[in-house]
């Protein structure tokens, strides 16, 4: 018993060791059963994203903290994590020394503690500090870079341009942010060439340049670009501006956010930095910057939308939740994404039907909802196979929408594939033809619409055609192929057939439906043993339906 105990502390010693927890001058006394138990237990806590946790059982072996910069730098990110950028500041002010050259981030929250409190003197040799780490990787150079520039700015009162440190999307910002902190002229110009750019997506700032005008009192430009916004198409927050501004609920714009607040810029400079960790997949980096970003505005918190996906995408839906809470009915765009991403979570955790008899009982307590509400519940009973009443509710928002609205089309689209799936062939049509009037060439509308004629041996010719069309508008898109695919195997093409099929198959290799195509394409070519492998892999698939199944049973046992 006791050598068993030896082994297990010394596997533990080993493992601290290798993670460099233990420095050189480690006193064994600091660690007993106890204090590793619960930094274990930290570390695995942390690792599965349970945040509260984490800080928990860091904090039931603070004792060797002052001892070991490792523990120290993963205990002021649990901190961060858990929203407790406070006491993460705090950890590193009492453990200063500690705070070795690998450890930006002390430095960086140091920072971040003094923009809060306007302390930008004091930033000046944390700023030298942190310039020994831009070397580090891209993201630490911008941060540096970016933060000294603010500082400087709300130091001097000047705006300084230097063309030599263009960090593309990120100057033509944050150029437009420091513009708008000094109230330049010019300030509006900058606001609407960046939402006009078609360098990129900004429409989010759409909502800072609404900002900026009504802080100017500007109420009427504020009113005429709001009714231009397409409440369907637009994202969270943009969509919920414009119904503050229908409200004439001016004052809610004003408070979130304010260009001269200088931690609110921060506030959005880390915002950005955190979008740029989420494209590449680094959730704990984005959620870290996330949490930074709320901390120097927590009046923005709609922000924390990005922390929600985060966490929904790890599947941590604990966390999820209580974020969601934050969400209330007074501001309808946000709550509405609040009951949507409750009812995800219940899909994920029970099932689809108990996620729909929740979101249909809450959309149902609304006498007048929304065009987005009607819109995303349309696509809720799409997406849940009932399509009389995902008819039904995009008739009403057609019939409310105008007709000049990017939504049309698309809302046209979503109906006419509805129209199709309960066999309504004559309405699908004229909905698609019509979408595709007001939007020629999309490539989805034209392979919903030609598929649907190949399933029916209708305008054969004709769907090829448009399948070809669309296959150049989106040559990666492997449901477009299949359909190119099948559309040649219906003209007898099979070398053709052959060759779109298999690419499909390489991008999709358990459809049911891709397999079966190739299947039934190598039988015409007579490879007939590889036709009954991809035959039998859509049967076993377990997400082929029972009439495949049927069809496929039947092609196993006699071929064609």
């Amino acid at each position: 018993m006791i050598t068993n105990i030896y082994k297990i502390f010394f596997l533990v010693i080993l493992f601290l060791y290798q993670t460099s927890v233990l420095s050189k001058t480690t006193d064994e006394k600091d660690f007993n059963l106890k204090y590793l138990s619960n930094y274990l237990s930290a570390k695995i806590s942390y690792s599965n994203q349970n945040n509260e946790d984490s800080v928990k059982y860091f904090n039931s072996s603070k004792s060797i903290i002052n001892k070991h910069e490792g523990y120290l730098k993963e205990y002021v990110f649990a901190l961060v994590l858990n929203g407790e950028i406070q006491k993460a500041i705090n950890q590193i002010k009492l453990n200063k020394d500690l705070a070795s050259s690998d450890f930006f981030e002390a430095d960086l929250l140091l920072l971040i503690g003094n923009f809060k409190n306007k302390k930008f003197k004091k930033n000046l040799e944390l700023l030298n500090n942190i310039k020994r780490f831009q070397n580090q990787s891209r993201y630490n150079y911008i941060i540096y870079e970016t933060l000294y520039s603010y500082n400087d700015l709300f130091l001097n009162k000047i705006l300084k341009i230097n063309s030599n440190k263009n960090f593309g999307k990120l100057t033509i910002i944050n150029n437009a942010l420091q513009f708008c902190y000094l109230n330049k002229p010019e300030t509006k110009s900058k606001f609407i060439n960046l939402i006009n750019s078609k360098e990129g997506d900004y429409s989010r700032y759409l909502f800072f340049y609404l900002n900026y005008i009504i802080s100017n009192d500007e109420i009427d430009s504020a009113i005429q670009i709001s009714q231009t916004i397409d409440e369907i198409g637009n994202n969270l927050l943009i969509s919920q501006s414009k119904t503050w501004i229908k409200d004439s609920n001016y004052n809610k714009i004003k408070e979130i956010f304010s260009c001269q607040r200088e931690s609110d810029l921060i506030s959005e400079f880390f915002f950005l930095i955190s979008n740029f960790y989420l494209i590449n997949e680094d959730f704990e980096k984005s959620n870290f910057y996330l949490n930074l970003s709320n901390y120097l505005n927590p009046k923005f918190y709609f922000n924390l939308t990005h922390l929600v996906e985060n966490y929904l995408e790890n599947e941590n839906y604990n966390i999820a939740k209580s974020l969601l809470n934050k969400f209330d009915k007074k501001d309808l765009v946000y709550y509405w994404y609040k009951l949507k991403k409750i009812a995800q979570i219940i899909s994920k955790e029970q099932n689809s039907q108990q996620s729909l008899n929740y979101i249909e009982k809450k959309f149902n307590n609304y006498s007048d909802p929304s065009l987005k509400m009607l819109f995303d519940m349309g696509n809720i009973y799409k997406k849940n196979n009932e399509f009389k009443k995902s008819i039904k509710l995009y008739s009403l928002v057609l019939k409310k929408l105008d007709k000049s609205s990017d939504s049309y089309a698309e809302i046209l689209y979503r109906r006419g594939g509805s129209h199709e799936r309960v066999g309504d062939y004559l309405n699908s049509d004229k909905d698609l033809i019509k979408s595709l009037s007001m939007k020629p060439d999309d490539p989805y509308v034209m392979n919903y619409l030609a598929y649907g004629w190949l399933e029916r041996n209708y305008k054969i010719d004709e769907a090829v055609v448009m399948l070809n069309k669309a296959y150049q508008k989106k040559k990666n898109d492997p449901y477009i192929i299949d359909s190119v695919g099948w559309g040649h195997y219906l003209i007898e093409d099979y070398v053709n057939a052959e060759k779109f099929l298999q690419k499909a198959i390489e991008l999709m290799p358990k459809d049911p439906i891709v397999n079966d195509h190739y299947g039934d394409v190598l039988w015409k070519l007579n490879r007939k043993l590889q036709a009954k492998y991809y035959w039998e892999s859509a049967f076993n698939s377990g997400e082929a339906n029972d009439e495949l199944k049927e069809n496929i049973s039947i092609k196993l046992l006699k071929g064609f």
